[in-house]
């Protein structure tokens, strides 16, 4: 630790002042252990910031977080590396213990949002078990729920200017000029994700392996199923107040 606390020196006032606050701030909130479930599309990513800044959690993308443990070659990381490298899936005990890891640092003291996992309830019930021994729980499942239908226009509707990243909506935010960037004038695409095609499967995979994790928190009292069809300002007033009692 010594390396570190010497680095603290380089590290501007307003930084550390910054960080300071924030901590103050965070003291006085209380611990939250979220998942977040929603299919692709429902707003979860718009959200998960807004929910983390607020009650001062870490975010736990479990994709990232095994990219994060092989790129550190931790030993878990080293065996998921090993798992990747064979073309098998990582096991759901190794992707716990990597979340478990993750939850001792210093950012995720006051709680964490998991996106993307559990996917189906055995891992579910391995985050359960593992949480267990640390004598916690997952407080609230927020369940992203909207019609498929909606997302299929929300989805199939987006277009992008490859270059700059501009998103344009055909509905909610089109270009002036149909399929033409409004800045560069050059042509939008649309992602390879985005077709209506490519969500159809990826809505059929959510309903088949996710609807019964969240019938599993259901009947432990800690779903709260969220609006998502409504504008993001709209969500996240309801998201706080669900977490807030």
């Amino acid at each position: 630790m010594a390396s570190s606390a010497a680095n603290l020196e380089d590290v501007p006032s307003v930084d550390l002042m910054t960080e300071l606050l924030r901590r103050m701030k965070c003291s006085t909130k209380p611990d939250k252990r979220l998942i977040l479930v929603g299919p692709p599309g429902s707003g979860k990513g718009t959200q998960s910031p807004i929910i983390k800044d607020e009650y001062c959690l870490c975010h736990l993308a479990t994709g990232d977080m095994l990219r994060a443990a092989v790129a550190a070659k931790t030993p878990l990381g080293i065996k998921a590396k090993e798992a990747m490298e064979t073309g098998q899936l990582v096991s759901d005990d190794l992707v716990v213990g990597i979340i478990d890891e993750a939850i001792k640092k210093p950012s995720c003291q006051k709680g964490f949002i998991l996106d993307g996992f559990p996917r189906t309830v055995v891992q579910a019930e391995k985050l359960d078990e593992m949480l267990q021994k640390q004598g916690a729980k997952i407080d609230k499942v927020l369940n992203f729920a909207i019609d498929d239908a909606i997302l299929e226009e929300r989805i199939t509707g987006r277009w992008v200017h490859p270059s700059s990243g501009r998103t344009y909506h055909t509905k909610y935010a089109p270009p002036k000029v149909p399929g033409v960037d409004d800045v560069s004038g050059e042509a939008l695409i649309q992602r390879k994700d985005d077709t209506a095609e490519v969500l159809k499967s990826r809505l059929e995979a959510f309903h088949r392996q996710t609807e019964p994790v969240i019938d599993y928190y259901g009947k432990k009292g800690a779903v709260a199923n969220i609006h998502a069809e409504k504008p993001p300002k709209e969500v996240t007033t309801e998201v706080l107040k669900v977490l807030s009692s």
